[in-house]
Formats: C-alpha cells, sequence, structure tokens
C-alpha cells in the first residue's frame, strides 16, 4: 500500500491532536475512559483518509495513550472497529452521516461488545456488555456529532477536494 507523504502527515497530525487531547477532555466511565474527540478523529479520518488510515490513526492514538498511562485497552476495539466502520460507511455511501453512524455502530455497540472479554481478561472487570454500551455510545455519539460538524466546515471549504487531488501526486 503506498500512502503519500501529505495523507501520512494528515494521519500524524491526527495521531498528535487524539493523543494530546486524552489529556484534557475525558469522561470516566467505570473500568473504561471515554474520549469524544478521539470519535470525531475517527469519523473525520475515515471520510477524509478511508478506513485503513483511520483503523491505523485509531491505533496508535490507543497506543500512545496507554503508553502515557491516560488510556485503557478498551481504546483499542472500541475505536479501532469505529474508525474503520466509519470509513467503511462513507467509502460505500458517500454520506458524512454514515461515516457518523459507522462509528456510533462500530464503537457504541460492536466496540463495547468486544471489550467485555478484553476488560475481563485484562482488567479483572466481570462487567457485561450493557455496562460498556452506555459510555461508549455516549462517548461516540458526541464525538461523532462533533466530527460531522467538522467535515461539514471542511467540505464547505473545498479543503478535502484540494487533499484528495494532491494526494495522488507524491508516494512513498
Amino acid at each position: 500500500m503506498r500512502i503519500s507523504v501529505q495523507k501520512l502527515t494528515l494521519m500524524a497530525m491526527f495521531v498528535a491532536i487524539g493523543t494530546l487531547a486524552s489529556h484534557l477532555l475525558w469522561i470516566p466511565a467505570g473500568a473504561a475512559k471515554a474520549f469524544p474527540v478521539q470519535h470525531a478523529i475517527n469519523v473525520i479520518a475515515g471520510v477524509i483518509l478511508g478506513p485503513i488510515p483511520a483503523v491505523i490513526i485509531a491505533f496508535s492514538i490507543g497506543l500512545l495513550r496507554n503508553l502515557l498511562g491516560v488510556g485503557s485497552l478498551l481504546a483499542f476495539p472500541g475505536g479501532m472497529i469505529g474508525a474503520g466502520l466509519a470509513g467503511y460507511f462513507y467509502k460505500k455511501r458517500k454520506s458524512i452521516f454514515s461515516a457518523a453512524i459507522g462509528e456510533w455502530i462500530g464503537t457504541g455497540i460492536i466496540g463495547a461488545i468486544a471489550a467485555v472479554p478484553i476488560a475481563s481478561i485484562f482488567l479483572g472487570t466481570k462487567t457485561g456488555a450493557f455496562f460498556f454500551i452506555l459510555p461508549f455510545l455516549t462517548s461516540s455519539f458526541v464525538g461523532g456529532f462533533i466530527g460531522l460538524l467538522i467535515l461539514r466546515i471542511i467540505l464547505k471549504n473545498k479543503a478535502v477536494v484540494k487533499l484528495q487531488s494532491k494526494s495522488n501526486e507524491t508516494s512513498v
């Protein structure tokens, strides 16, 4: 897979924003920590860059948050599944609202269910899926909505079109 220098730089910027924002804005949710900025980034990256780069960004943010001690292992299933579905839904429907729906389903429902065995094995928490669905869904809804607002501004100014046309010029 070839990634342009411009896309790689944008991916790094998303990772930096997501990692730094995790120090400022998070919501305690039992064994999990909810990060609405992560969900906004998932939607934006899924639309602008596609599903695979969005998953790489979500993984990188989750890894850095865990290494810095501000995240939990539950960042991986929620963030990565949500980012992947946001990009996939956008790719299929070409609608930013579809990307947000992908984030909400991916993180809020599927990611919450996937978090149950991870919480049980690695965190020693014996909670069920319903314990994670409400905080994951709330956080992903807020973040997805923020991502939608930001994307509307970006698309209104045609910044994404310029990025997508230039990203095919230079490859690494």
